[in-house]
């Protein structure tokens, strides 16, 4: 048996995508996320790398940018540490059809490689027990096409699942926000195009935003009883996308 080289801790919470009241599912619980120079630094600081941080970095975004390249020239890639492959979505009604931009899509789906996979076996996985139970979004689903924590289509509805997501309350911070991964953007969403506004289940019209990546963060003072007296926000854990 292989000895435990890492620790992922997670927490338990109430699994709302069945009518079982008494499952749950576990979340890793994550203190943040790393970009490229946090990882660079760590391989340094843990003498992982025979190079400076910041030559790791440059080199490590250039090989980042030519794979981009490669896979919007049709190339499917094997790092071992994880494959890619541009994937085209949407439904074709005729052998003559072309490609449509208003029905099709292109996006790039990763999967795990062999190199990572075999580290799982190095994984001690810890449950913290159940999660407080306050307000998580878990699921956001593109109602037009389907796709589930993944690309979204402005204009069109969008379905937001979790827990105690109803939004309520009059402190002017309370909303739907979209923001731009890259520019830090903030996109608010009218409150005209919320259709739908249950504790457990949200329906907007995503509003028009340009393409890229996106967070997507809500803040109410719900509760089950009396509203609260501060707002609180919860932030999806998965990234959206723009095409």
């Amino acid at each position: 048996m292989s000895s435990i080289l890492h620790r992922i801790k997670a927490n338990l919470y109430d699994n709302l995508l069945t009518e079982d009241p008494n499952d749950f599912v576990a979340r890793v619980s994550s203190e943040r996320t790393l970009d490229v120079a946090d990882i660079a630094n760590a391989a340094v600081t843990r003498g992982g790398a025979s190079v400076s941080a910041v030559d790791m970095e440059h080199h490590v975004n250039l090989f980042f940018k030519e794979m981009t390249y490669q896979l919007c020239d049709g190339f499917s890639v094997n790092t071992g540490y994880f494959t890619a492959a541009p994937l085209i979505k949407g439904v074709f009604n005729s052998p003559v059809e072309g490609f449509d931009p208003a029905k099709h899509s292109v996006i790039f789906q990763f999967n795990q490689g062999d190199v990572m996979r075999k580290e799982i076996s190095n994984i001690e996985v810890q449950i913290m027990g159940v999660a407080e139970s306050g307000m998580s979004i878990v699921q956001v689903t593109d109602v037009k096409t389907g796709e589930v924590n993944g690309v979204i289509t402005p204009g069109r509805n969008l379905k937001i699942k979790g827990s105690k997501i109803k939004l309520a309350g009059s402190d002017p911070s309370i909303g739907i926000y979209f923001t731009n991964e890259t520019t830090g953007d903030v996109v608010k969403v009218d409150t005209s195009d919320v259709v739908i506004n249950n504790p457990s289940e949200l329906m907007i019209i995503t509003p028009s935003l340009p393409a890229g990546t996106y967070t997507l963060k809500m803040t109410s003072q719900f509760t089950n009883s009396s509203l609260l007296k501060e707002p609180r926000t919860a932030i999806f854990d998965k990234v959206l996308s723009v095409k």
